[in-house]
Parts: structure tokens; C-alpha cells; sequence
């Protein structure tokens, strides 16, 4: 017996008719019968015509016989037995009830061909199915399969008398006919096929629709080749979104972590990458860590956040890759735990076009990549690290050389524009006191001069240096003409001003200050 579905079949078209022949396509019926009409219209002759009679005619015209030959004309061409071309669709009825009471199923909605005698078959289906998806069934239901191979249970077949039970079998080569296995036997037969909207096989997506296994487009349609694009639009041609792809190449001089990059809200094929003994790890907005937080190594898996899931991988040879299929319904913030120079973190993700805009605007803002103040030493762990997290213990600082080693020469003009234009303030401030730490020097200054800003700076305000032995040095009592950095810790309690290693600080002077307000130039606000 034929599904409906296959009454739908596209017929080739036919070549079409010489344009002056009778039975024209319909688009041009009326022209052509203007055409076909005699020559000699109710009697009259066309100028420069002559009408041949038989011997014995009359030669007077006869109006009946060629309104008879006109109607004859317009009839044929009208309803003419050689139209060519498709017919027409009436309007898609309505969605039918879904095939099943649970679970996934599917609904169908037809409609039918109009068309003239011998005029081709419309081009299309007849038919249309659509996934259906209800709540999940019960434990305990009959699948649906099994339910159509016990309706034999108990009925001779195969021409015996002999009966069986039936169950599902599954290694039969077309998968949506119902291929039932005798239970206690080694044999199994085809009842012809399944009925519409059962399951292809179990554990996968797709349906049995006219004895083929259908999957379901992002249309929802059965057999749909539409597929979502990399911004979620169903059949969309990642035009409504921006693709972000970089390389965080910034290296501390100091174990700690380094923000990499905000994942904002509505990212989507997120991907990041790095191979080094350091750590990936992820932020919530609020501070608290997905994993590899709080100096803890997490083992790999698949980690729930920001409405999507984050599948995090650690490998053998220290090439780690964090990937998440998104949208992330709130920020997230990627970082990097280094306890070893950076060789390059790469990230990519696609971002909708109205959230790039603030996304750069952030990334700008936060041009420096923060860091939790703890150093501490981190040691990389192996594919099967256990399931607990492991606790980083804490490094304990190695003696540092005394005097400290000279510092390397950074004057010239270029060195003076990268600094002043990749720094977030330039001013001239009076060194008042200076603490080493460990790995750290702090400086307190007093502000006296403001050359560039991108925040507010304080009369008296806290410079850091990430090093015991900072390059070049800072002596006390002295002016000094400074370009830092803005440091801002996960948690949003400290807020300093970072001088970078072999960065740009001169003792101020009138030609220093010249200097600077001509870099100024090149580096507008």
C-alpha cells in the first residue's frame, strides 16, 4: 500500500509548444488565441489577401461557418488537451494531534493538488511532518516499537500454526521497518513497515516517516535540511553576529592569575586553548570560580555555567582546551593561572552585533590583565588527576640575589610612545616611601601633576612594581615622571596602580616634561 507522501512525486516537464501552435501554457492562452483567429473575420478580406473559392462558389462570405471555426478556436485553446505546466496548491490544512501520548512524536498536516486535465502534477509534497516533543513518559512505558511487535504475539504467521512473542530487533538493514526477533529462536522477520513517528533506532534523533528514518531541521520539519547558524539563527547566514577570535600573549613576571578575556552574555562556540604547565580557569561574574579556582587544580569534565555546558580537557604533553557550545546567559570571565611565562592563550567565540559594542568598550577599559596578589607556586597535574580538587600549596620565596642585576635600557623616543600609549595614566608624582615584599615593591607617591587618566587619581595613592628588584628603580625623595597600569583583583577590593617591569619612569625635568607632551600627541585621550 502507498503513503500518501508518494502521490506527491515531481513529474518532468513536457518542452513546450511551438508559440503558434494550439494548447499554449496558460500565461500566454490569451495571446496565442488572438493569434490562432482566421483570417477572414465574418466575411471580411485582410488587405492584400485573396480568398480561392471552389468552381461553382458564389464568392459571397459565410459568417455561421466561421463563427463556428472562432468558437471551435477559443474552446481548444482555453481547455485545450495539451496544457502544460503545474498545478496549484490549495492552502496547508491544519497540524494533526501528535503521534504520541509522550515523548517525541509527530504531527502532519497535507493539502491538495488543483490542476486541468492533463496538466502536470504540482511540484512538492503533499504532505509535511513536524516534530512534536511531550513531557518524557513514564518509567515503565512500552516503547513504541515494542509495542507494535507485541500486537503478533500470539498469531500464527510464516504459514504455521505455530505461534511466538515478538520483540524488537535492531540489526535488520532498513531500521524503519518493524523487525521483530522470536524470543527463544535465531530468527526474526519484517512485518512490513513501522507506523509513522517511531523511533528510528534507540538513542537517536530520528523518526520513521513512510518507511524512512527522518531527522528534524532547526525548522522543526521532518527531513528539513535547515540548520542553525553559528549565531542561533535557524537558517540564518551568520550575518547577525561578529566572530571574536585573539591571542592573550601577555606574560606576568609573577605566578598569580591573569584575566584573559570577559565571555560576555550571548556568546556563543566558545573556544580557548593553550600549551604550558599553566592553568585555565573560569569566573563567575560574582567571583566565585567554576573550576581551577581558589589556587585548586579541578580535574577535567564537564562543568554546568552561565546556562550552557563548559566541557574542560587536560591532556598529556600541558595542552588544556575549555570549549562550551553557549549562549552563556550571564558574563563570564576567563583567566590564566601562570606559574611559568605565558606562551599564548587562544579564545574565540561569536557574540551578537549589539553586545560588541560594550564588549570592546570593557576589554578596553580593562587593557591590563588583573590578578590575584597571592604568589604562589602551581604544579601541573596529569589526565587522571583524582575527582577532588587539589590543593596548590603555597610557594615558599627563594632567597633573591643582593645587589640586584642592572636593568636593561629603555630610553628613546619609541620606547617613551608604546608606554605612554599603552598606559592607562602618565603623572609626575614625588616618591615618599617604598616597601620590597617577596616578589613586589610597593611605592606610596604623592600625585602632583596629571598628564593622562582614565580614572580618577588620589593626592597620595600606592604605585606596585612585580619585582623585589623593580627595573628601572625608584629613588626616594624624588620626582619622577610615571606611566602605570590600572590593576583591579577578581573580587573588586583592591584597585592599584601597576608599574610595569622595565616600564616608563624618568626623572622629571623641563625637557622630560616637553618630551611627554609631545607623545601626547600621537596618543590622544
Amino acid at each position: 500500500m502507498r503513503h500518501p507522501l508518494d502521490r506527491g512525486q515531481v513529474a518532468l516537464p513536457r518542452p513546450a509548444p511551438h508559440p503558434g501552435a494550439p494548447g499554449c501554457c496558460r500565461s500566454h492562452r490569451v495571446l496565442d488565441c488572438a493569434q490562432l483567429v482566421p483570417t477572414a473575420q465574418m466575411g471580411k478580406l485582410r488587405r492584400g489577401e485573396e480568398e480561392h473559392l471552389a468552381p461553382g462558389h458564389t464568392g459571397r462570405p459565410r459568417p455561421l461557418r466561421n463563427l463556428l471555426l472562432l468558437l471551435w478556436t477559443l474552446l481548444n485553446c482555453g481547455l485545450g488537451d495539451n496544457a502544460q505546466g503545474p498545478g496549484e496548491w490549495t492552502p496547508w490544512g491544519s497540524w494533526s494531534r501528535c503521534s504520541s501520548s509522550c515523548g517525541r512524536g509527530l504531527s502532519v498536516r497535507s493539502r491538495q493538488c488543483i490542476r486541468f486535465p492533463r496538466e502536470e502534477l504540482c511540484w512538492g509534497d503533499t504532505h509535511e511532518y513536524r516534530l512534536c516533543q511531550l513531557p518524557e513518559c513514564p518509567p515503565g512505558a512500552v516503547p513504541f516499537r515494542d509495542f507494535q511487535c507485541a500486537l503478533y504475539n500470539g498469531h500464527p504467521v510464516l504459514g504455521t500454526q505455530k505461534t511466538y512473542q515478538w520483540v524488537p530487533f535492531y540489526g535488520a538493514p532498513n531500521q524503519c521497518d518493524l523487525n521483530c526477533l522470536a524470543e527463544g529462536h535465531d530468527f526474526y522477520h519484517s512485518f512490513g513497515r513501522v507506523l509513522d513517528g517511531t523511533p528510528c533506532s534507540p538513542g537517536t534523533q530520528g523518526l520513521c516517516v513512510a518507511g524512512r528514518c527522518l531527522r528534524a531541521g532547526c525548522d522543526g520539519l521532518l527531513g528539513s535540511d535547515a540548520r542553525e547558524d553559528r549565531c542561533g539563527r535557524c537558517g540564518g547566514a551568520n550575518d547577525s553576529c561578529l566572530f571574536v577570535q585573539r591571542v592573550f600573549r601577555d606574560a606576568g613576571a609573577f605566578a598569580g592569575y591573569w584575566n584573559v578575556t570577559l565571555i560576555p552574555e550571548g556568546a556563543r562556540h566558545i573556544r580557548a586553548a593553550h600549551r604550558s604547565r599553566n592553568h585555565l580557569a573560569l569566573m563567575w561574574g560574582d567571583g566565585r570560580y567554576v573550576f581551577n579556582g581558589n589556587w585548586a587544580v579541578s580535574p577535567p569534565g564537564t562543568y554546568e555555567a552561565a546556562g550552557t555546558r563548559v566541557v574542560y580537557t587536560r591532556v598529556t604533553g600541558s595542552e588544556e582546551t575549555l570549549r562550551a557550545a553557549g549562549p552563556t546567559s550571564e558574563d563570564l570571565l576567563l583567566q590564566v593561572l601562570l606559574q611559568e611565562p605565558n606562551p599564548g592563550v587562544e579564545f574565540e567565540f561569536w557574540l551578537p552585533r549589539e553586545r560588541y559594542g560594550p564588549f570592546q568598550a570593557q576589554a578596553q577599559a580593562q587593557s591590563w590583565s588583573l590578578r590575584q596578589p597571592q604568589p604562589r607556586e602551581v604544579d601541573p597535574q596529569s589526565p587522571e588527576s583524582p575527582a577532588a580538587p587539589t590543593v596548590i600549596p603555597p610557594r615558599t620565596p627563594g632567597p633573591t640575589p643582593d645587589p640586584c642585576p642592572p636593568c636593561p635600557d629603555t630610553r628613546g623616543r619609541a620606547h617613551r610612545l608604546l608606554h605612554y600609549c599603552g598606559s592607562d595614566f602618565v603623572f609626575r608624582a614625588r616618591v615618599l616611601g617604598r616597601v620590597r615584599q617577596a616578589q613586589e615593591t610597593r611605592y606610596e607617591v604623592r600625585v602632583q601633576l596629571i598628564y593622562k587618566n582614565r580614572s580618577p587619581l588620589r593626592a597620595l595613592e600606592y604605585v606596585w612594581a612585580p619585582s623585589r628588584c623593580p627595573c628601572p628603580p625608584l629613588a626616594l625623595h624624588r620626582d619622577y615622571l610615571l606611566a602605570a597600569r590600572r590593576l583591579i583583583s577578581p573580587d573588586g577590593t583592591q584597585d592599584w596602580l601597576l608599574l610595569p617591569h622595565a616600564g616608563y619612569a624618568r626623572p622629571w625635568s623641563p625637557a622630560e616634561d616637553s618630551r611627554v607632551r609631545l607623545a601626547a600627541r600621537h596618543c590622544p585621550l
